[in-house]
């Protein structure tokens, strides 16, 4: 008996889970179609489209994802208490958790499915997406932000400007400046190559090096070929190019840890490696917000009022999200709380929705003031 309501209650979430999830998706990719269809023409426009709105598709399952779990377990549950279910579960003794626990179920498998598909299918199709847009319908937005090679890179006492080049075949037009403790520049170096050798040890050619004292007198030299402990390896200027959502989880720590290491700011990159888990998690809690919500005894409508409770929600949410990412970008706070912000709130909401059906919470009563004489 329980296991047959158990995958009752489970299959009606995932027909409303799939459901919505297709009616968001629609709505969606429709819209941003509309709004951006003057850019598409030239020749084989069509063909374009349709692997652009193909990866979009991939894209903006893994974004709507969490929301289509809230939703849909509003929706599940309203209908069920609509159709007379949940009174019938309650005449049989069945408590909350038989609605619960399959809800909670399906969502956690949803969960774990989102993250896999973002990792192995969402980072390699958001990249497809930047590349259809730029090289065929040439809208950049913010593209060159990601795609800019970084120039600039200070490790320790040493500051590189790096023109050009890659730690494969070498960087080119090099200059390396050496800082006092004081921040004042005791040394430059100017080399038209840059090659790196072992552990922290560079080769310089076309070298042209100048010292400065404390007491204002500059040396110069110049040098064929010359070999340097900078005191930085090869593998510190490792600086992949692309968006950090993009990345999947080795390059993302790879690239912390590379950025780290060279004084470039790594908290957009953090941000990113906690939200491949945290922003999926907010699904579970949400899901179980809403059937608290729906199980409520003073609840009055049913699928209209549980999916404007659940698009309000998803808004709260969505916002907590965008101004914990500014906070994080602006050094206010930390990448690891930002990302996990929102599911924290939505598991306090939702277990307090619990403890108060279960009266073991219970909220103030307004004081009636006494009739006046």
């Amino acid at each position: 008996m329980r296991g047959t309501l158990f995958r009752y209650v489970m299959w009606t979430y995932a027909r409303f889970v799939a459901g919505i999830l297709a009616a968001l998706l629609t709505v969606f990719l429709v819209v941003d179609f509309v709004d951006r269809s003057r850019a598409y023409t030239g020749e084989g426009w069509v063909l374009a489209v349709l692997e652009l709105y193909w990866n979009k598709l991939l894209v903006t399952t893994q974004l709507l994802g969490p929301a289509a779990l809230l939703l849909a377990a509003g929706a599940a549950v309203s209908t069920m208490r609509k159709r007379g279910e949940v009174t019938a579960l309650r005449s049989l003794t069945f408590g909350p958790a038989a609605l619960y626990l399959p809800v909670g179920a399906f969502a956690l498998l949803m969960v774990a499915g989102l993250i896999a598909f973002d990792e192995w299918v969402v980072a390699k199709a958001s990249r497809r997406v930047d590349e259809i847009t730029t090289q065929r319908f040439n809208r950049w937005g913010d593209w060159r932000l990601y795609y800019t090679p970084k120039q600039w890179f200070r490790r320790g006492e040493h500051v590189f400007f790096l023109r050009s080049g890659s730690v494969q075949e070498g960087f080119q037009e090099v200059a390396i400046l050496t800082l006092s403790s004081d921040f004042k520049l005791v040394r430059r170096l100017d080399a038209d190559t840059m090659v790196p050798l072992d552990g922290t040890r560079w080769r310089l050619t076309g070298v042209q090096e100048r010292s400065f004292s404390p007491d204002g007198r500059t040396t110069a030299s110049a040098q064929p070929e010359a070999e340097y402990d900078l005191g930085v390896p090869a593998s510190a200027f490792f600086i992949r190019p692309g968006r950090p959502e993009q990345m999947r989880l080795p390059e993302l720590r790879e690239q912390i840890h590379a950025r780290t290491e060279v004084g470039l700011d790594s908290r957009q990159y953090e941000l990113a490696l906690y939200n491949r888990f945290a922003y999926p998690m907010v699904g579970l809690p949400a899901a179980l917000m809403a059937v608290g919500l729906a199980l409520r005894p003073s609840r009055k409508g049913h699928l209209t009022v549980a999916i404007v409770e659940g698009l309000l929600i998803a808004v709260a949410m969505w916002g907590l999200i965008v101004v914990s990412r500014t906070l994080v970008m602006t050094d206010r706070m930390a990448p690891s709380l930002a990302a996990w912000l929102p599911s924290c709130v939505l598991v306090v909401a939702a277990t307090g929705l619990w403890l108060r059906r279960e009266g073991w919470l219970l909220m103030p009563r307004r004081s009636v003031p006494p009739p006046s004489r």
